[in-house]
C-alpha cells in the first residue's frame, strides 16, 4: 500500500474511534421509552441508561490519558474498544436472557462507559501526534465531522435496529468496536516513545498548577460546554418520550425525526468550526450568542406542543449549541502549552460527560414536575452562564491580525473584582 493510500486509512481508522462514542448514548435514545415499558421501570430508572455510561466515562478519562501518556495511545484505544464491545454484548445478553436484565444493563452500560473513555479524548491526542500543521487540523476537523455525523445518523441507526427487537442496538456495538479495532490495528503507527514517561506525582502536579493559573476562566469555559452537552441531552430524553406517547411516532420516523436538531447543530458547528480560526472575540461573542439562542429557544417552546413549530424552533436552540461548542473547544485547547494540553482537554471531556449524564435523569425528573418549570429553568440556566461567559473572560484587543494569532492565554484577562 503507499503511503498516501497508508495516510487515507489511517485518517479513516481515527475517525472511527469518536464514532463508536457519540454511538454510545444517541443509538440508544431512540429505544429509552420501549425499554422502559418492556423492563417496568421508570423514568429515572431508564435515564440511568444515559447517564452511568457518561458517569464512567467522565472519571475514566483523566485515567486513561495519563495512561496513554505513559504508554501509547492504540495501548489504551484497543483495549478500550474491546472493554466497549463487551459492555453492549453483556447488555444485550441480559436484556435477552437474563431475569434481573435491568442491573446486568447497568453493569454493561458502566463497563461501555470506561471504554468510551479511550476513544474520542484519545482519538484528538493521537491526531497531534501523527500529524503537524495544516494536515494536522484537516485531520482535526474530519474527527470533529465523524462526531457530528455519528449524532445525526445514530438516532436513525438505533430506531432501525429497534424494528428486530429493542435490545439488539446493544448487539450493534460489539460489530462498531470490531471494525475500528482492526482499523486502528492494521492502520495506526505510533513511534515508540524515548522521553521517560510521566510519573502520576507529575501528573497531578500539572492539574493542580493549571488551575491555580488558569482556574477561572476555564471553570467559565467548562461550565459552558457542560451546560450546552446538558441541554441537548436533556431535550433529546424528553424529545424521544414525547415522540411515542403524544404523537404515536416510532421507529425510523421517529430516528429521523430526532436527527433533526442534531443535523442543525453538526452544520452550525462544522462551519463556525471552519470561520473562527483564532479570533478570540469572535469566539467569545459567539459563545454568548449561542447561549442566548438557546434561551430564546427554550423560554418559547412552553408556548408550543405541535410538533412542527416545536422541532422549528428547538433547531434555534440547535444552531445556538453548534455556535457554542466549537468556540469552547478552541478557547481550551489553544489556552495552554503542549506539556499541559492533556491536562485540560481531558478534564474537559470528563465535565462534558458529566453534562450528558445530568440530563436525561434531570429531565425526566422535570418532566412528571412541570413542562412549562422545565423550559424556563432551563432558559435560566443558559442566560446565567452567557452572563458568565461575558464577565469571566476577556479578550484584548488586538493591534493587528499577526497578534491575534499569537498564544491564546496571553490574550486572556480576567476579572478581579
Amino acid at each position: 500500500m503507499s503511503k498516501e493510500n497508508n495516510s487515507v486509512m489511517t485518517i479513516v481508522a481515527i475517525g472511527s474511534i469518536p464514532l463508536i462514542l457519540v454511538l454510545g448514548n444517541s443509538m440508544l435514545i431512540p429505544v429509552l421509552p420501549k425499554m422502559k415499558q418492556e423492563l417496568d421501570i421508570s423514568q429515572f430508572q431508564v435515564s440511568l441508561t444515559i447517564s452511568l455510561f457518561s458517569i464512567a466515562a467522565a472519571v475514566s478519562i483523566p485515567i486513561l490519558g495519563y495512561l496513554s501518556d505513559r504508554f501509547t495511545r492504540k495501548a489504551v484505544i484497543i483495549p478500550a474498544l474491546i472493554l466497549y464491545g463487551f459492555g453492549g454484548l453483556l447488555a444485550g445478553a441480559a436484556s435477552a436472557w437474563f431475569s434481573d436484565a435491568y442491573f446486568w444493563i447497568m453493569a454493561g452500560r458502566i463497563m461501555q462507559g470506561i471504554g468510551a473513555a479511550g476513544t474520542a479524548p484519545l482519538a484528538m491526542a493521537l491526531t497531534g501526534d501523527l500529524f503537524k500543521g495544516g494536515k494536522e487540523s484537516k485531520v482535526l476537523g474530519i474527527v470533529e465531522a465523524s462526531n457530528g455525523l455519528g449524532k445525526v445518523v445514530s438516532p436513525i441507526i438505533g430506531s432501525l435496529l429497534a424494528l428486530l427487537i429493542w435490545y439488539s442496538v446493544f448487539f450493534a456495538f460489539p460489530v462498531f468496536c470490531l471494525i475500528s479495532i482492526l482499523l486502528t490495528a492494521f492502520f495506526v503507527k505510533e513511534k515508540k516513545k524515548k522521553e521517560e514517561p510521566m510519573k502520576i506525582g507529575q501528573y497531578m502536579t500539572g492539574l493542580l498548577s493549571v488551575f491555580k493559573n488558569e482556574g477561572r476562566w476555564l471553570l467559565t469555559t467548562y461550565l459552558a460546554g457542560a451546560t450546552c452537552l446538558f441541554t441537548l441531552f436533556g431535550i433529546l430524553f424528553y424529545l424521544s418520550d414525547i415522540l411515542e406517547t403524544d404523537h404515536d411516532m416510532k421507529g425510523v420516523m421517529k430516528g429521523l425525526i430526532l436527527a433533526i436538531p442534531l443535523l442543525f447543530m453538526t452544520t452550525t458547528a462544522y462551519i463556525t468550526g471552519s470561520k473562527i480560526k483564532k479570533k478570540m472575540k469572535l469566539m467569545k461573542n459567539l459563545i454568548i450568542i449561542g447561549l442566548m439562542f438557546m434561551t430564546i429557544s427554550f423560554a418559547t417552546l412552553v408556548f408550543f406542543k405541535k410538533l412542527i413549530p416545536f422541532i422549528a424552533i428547538l433547531a434555534l436552540s440547535s444552531i445556538g449549541t453548534g455556535l457554542a461548542l466549537p468556540c469552547i473547544n478552541s478557547f481550551i485547547t489553544g489556552s495552554v502549552g503542549k506539556e499541559r494540553r492533556g491536562f485540560v482537554t481531558s478534564l474537559y471531556g470528563s465535565v462534558r460527560f458529566l453534562g450528558v449524564a445530568a440530563g436525561p435523569p434531570l429531565y425526566g425528573w422535570m418532566m412528571d414536575w412541570s413542562r412549562t418549570g422545565m423550559f424556563l429553568l432551563t432558559a435560566g440556566l443558559t442566560a446565567i452562564v452567557a452572563l458568565l461567559v461575558m464577565l469571566l473572560i476577556r479578550v484584548k484587543k488586538d493591534k493587528s491580525e499577526e497578534q491575534a494569532t499569537n498564544s491564546l492565554f496571553t490574550k486572556l484577562q480576567f476579572d478581579a473584582e
